[in-house]
């Protein structure tokens, strides 16, 4: 896939989700969601952090002590964004190609994906995820290492998708859907519920 594909399918997501961020009741906002400690409006806030400058990005990770996930998950929280500012703000990276310094146009398509399911799932709401995206998303996550660590997480086993042209791994196969498959290598318990086969232990860590 090229990356003017990559970021079609970017901007499909982050409109679509913002068309749906428009919907939610300040209950729904509240809602925890699928990311430890987050509620929905901390994940969005955090979609919409992705394009944040990078000086900006290095002054908060000194602040945080270079603790990455200390630091998205403090600065989401004190982002004093109304949600219709939120719902703007994602709006207007609709089109945009800023990413972060040493990613891949596979890494946004990767957060958006996976965050909207954080997003959705807790809500009893059903996103579709496209399977072409989600095949790129899901070979990213499994190369990336950190955060994931999704290689350490599924050894000895083969995932594979049945409704997608996607296997990765080696071993004993386990298999569902590739939307399943992403939201598991991305460390949702929600994912591994849709997998069939010998899931190793450490996937649920």
């Amino acid at each position: 896939m090229s990356d003017d594909e990559i970021w079609r399918h970017i901007d499909q997501q982050r409109s679509d989700l913002a068309d749906f961020l428009e919907t939610l009741t300040a209950d729904q906002w509240s809602t925890p969601s699928l990311c430890d400690g987050w509620t929905v409006r901390d994940v969005a806030v955090h979609l919409t952090q992705s394009v944040a400058p990078w000086p900006r990005m290095a002054f908060e990770a000194v602040r945080s002590g270079f603790r990455f996930n200390a630091m998205v998950a403090r600065i989401a929280r004190e982002d004093a964004s109304t949600p219709e500012e939120v719902v703007a703000t994602l709006r207007a990276m609709v089109g945009g190609r800023r990413r972060p310094p040493g990613t891949a146009p596979a890494d946004p398509l990767m957060d958006t994906l996976v965050h909207g399911q954080d997003i959705a799932i807790p809500l009893g709401v059903s996103r579709d995820i496209p399977r072409q995206a989600a095949v790129l998303a899901a070979d990213r996550v499994w190369t990336m290492g950190f955060p994931f660590h999704a290689r350490k997480r599924f050894p000895g086993v083969a995932l594979v998708a049945d409704d997608a042209d996607f296997r990765i791994g080696a071993g004993e196969p386990v298999t569902g859907a590739i939307g399943d498959i992403l939201l598991a290598l991305a460390g949702r318990q929600e994912g591994l519920a849709g997998l069939s086969g010998p899931v190793p232990a450490a996937a649920y860590r």
